[in-house]
């Protein structure tokens, strides 16, 4: 492992309500929900931590104090954790301007994802494209179940599609940025990472996309939740390779 790898510290975005997983996420947050025998977010800071990452900054605000009780300083994870917390809302990029030290090439991702990404991988391409962000990206299908009617300006129907499907590049929650992106954050002023995106292609910045075709899979809802966790139980060595 190179020092420069050494260097890569990742950023978890871990203070949000996961208001679409209640009531689950009434008595613990997001993050801790557990995946087969252990919460999400300790899968993910183990795939970190074979991708070369050893320190990682967690954003808290909702039951933080939970996953400061869990993981405590990564010691026994064999990283080094450490905390910013959230007075208040910031977004999903607002509490990057309150994580200090980010000089150099950094991970950021949400605190629910389950895939099989190869990190250290998205990285690299990362840097080979010259890019001040990086947004690894996923192939979804949406399926219309409904017949989809098309008009011209003159509102005569041109075309009648019955329950057409829709495929769409969608952010998988993951993201390599350089440092220079938090001038584009104002401190302690609410920002989501669309509204981030589209600073930085308004102000000329090179943002490239990743396209992964491997597995992923969000906490999102009860179904995608429940999904997820039979797809690690059947397949744990896929998610934390030995």
């Amino acid at each position: 492992m190179s020092s420069n790898e050494n260097r890569i510290r990742a950023v978890v975005l871990a203070g949000g309500k996961g208001a679409r997983l209640a009531p689950y996420t009434r008595l613990f947050p997001k993050p801790l929900m557990p995946i087969g025998d252990m919460p999400i977010l300790e899968i993910m800071l183990r795939q970190m931590k074979r991708a070369g990452i050893r320190h990682v900054t967690l954003t808290v605000g909702y039951l933080g104090k939970m996953m400061h009780l869990f993981f405590q300083d990564g010691a026994s994870l064999g990283m080094q954790i450490d905390y910013t917390e959230e007075s208040h809302p910031l977004g999903t990029s607002g509490p990057l301007a309150n994580v200090e030290g980010l000089d150099d090439t950094f991970l950021v991702t949400n605190g629910d994802v389950l895939t099989d990404i190869d990190l250290a991988e998205l990285i690299a391409y990362h840097r080979e494209q010259g890019a001040i962000a990086t947004i690894a990206t996923h192939k979804r299908k949406v399926n219309i179940n409904l017949g989809v009617v098309e008009l011209d300006k003159e509102r005569t129907v041109v075309d009648y599609l019955e329950k057409p499907s829709i495929d769409y590049l969608v952010s998988m929650g993951l993201y390599v940025f350089e440092p220079r992106v938090l001038e584009y954050i104002p401190k302690d002023e609410y920002l989501d990472f669309p509204d981030l995106v589209k600073k930085l292609v308004a102000a000329g910045e090179k943002v490239s996309g990743y396209v992964f075709k491997g597995y992923w899979e969000d906490l999102g809802n009860p179904e995608d939740y429940a999904r997820a966790t039979a797809d690690f139980e059947k397949d744990r060595s896929r998610f934390l390779p030995e």
